[in-house]
């Protein structure tokens, strides 16, 4: 349970913080789609180099991992049936050919069918994704945020010894 509400105030702090919210959104699509795929591939690596290299918010990628990670253990039989349907389109069999045949290429691990359909599921559901997480989180701070703060138990939550030693933290840590 204190694990759930201190992901939930971090959730919340982040949506309020200084970050843009293409900052915010570019986190929770790069988690979505490490979450998505399996863990141990290729395209994960550059995903967090990205992640490290341009200005997205690391801990909004962090939460957007573990909830997708979860999704992705229940959806894993429709990215194998989507990996298989891929994988077995004629016109595609001499570029998944070619590609297997590459040594660099077979680093991805393009030729699994849960590897190659979770990936493009994923990069499909960047595309909506991206302008409607970018667009909650402006609609959040303009007309949410406020009446949160306003909540019992946000208010008693502040009140708590934990909150102030967590604020002191996060101001010297920055």
């Amino acid at each position: 349970m204190f694990l759930i509400m201190r992901y939930f105030a971090k959730l919340l702090k982040a949506l309020a913080s200084e970050a843009s919210p293409g900052q915010i959104a570019g986190g929770v699509i790069f988690g979505m789609i490490i979450g998505l795929t399996p863990i141990f591939s290729l395209h994960n690596l550059f995903i967090v180099i990205l992640i490290l290299v341009l200005k997205v918010n690391i801990g909004m990628a962090l939460l957007s991992f573990m909830i997708f990670s979860g999704v992705a253990y229940l959806a894993d039989p429709i990215f194998h049936s989507f990996g298989v349907w891929l994988l077995e389109l004629e016109r595609m069999q001499q570029t998944w050919t070619n590609m297997y045949n590459n040594e660099w290429w077979a680093l991805t691990k393009f030729y699994n069918t849960v590897v190659i359909g979770s990936f493009v599921t994923a990069v499909i559901l960047c595309l909506p994704a991206f302008p409607l997480v970018k667009y909650g989180v402006i609609q959040y701070r303009r007309h949410i945020h406020s009446k949160v703060q306003k909540w019992k138990l946000v208010q008693a939550f502040k009140s708590t010894k934990f909150y102030s030693v967590y604020q002191t933290v996060s101001r010297v840590r920055g």
